[in-house]
């Protein structure tokens, strides 16, 4: 059996609309729903959370995240 291989963009552009966690290198993490994001990982969320130490800080209806911000990872 032969799995697909997909490009970076097109699993991305699956994400959008669905819930993910944004990790920054400064260790505040990000939970909400992918709205879009660019070429450069700007990334703009809805229904947002903040957690810092696992601990539930903020809640915003919009973020934006640049993407010069140290991002580890998107999930």
């Amino acid at each position: 059996m032969q799995s697909q291989e997909r490009s970076p963009t097109e699993f991305l552009n699956n994400v959008i609309g669905r819930p993910v966690l944004v990790k920054l290198n400064s260790g505040v993490d990000y939970r909400g729903i992918l709205s879009c994001l660019d070429g450069y990982m700007n990334i703009a969320l809805e229904q947002t959370e903040e957690w810092v130490n696992g601990q539930l800080k903020n809640k915003y209806g919009d973020a934006f995240i640049r993407g010069n911000n140290g991002i580890k990872s998107i999930l």
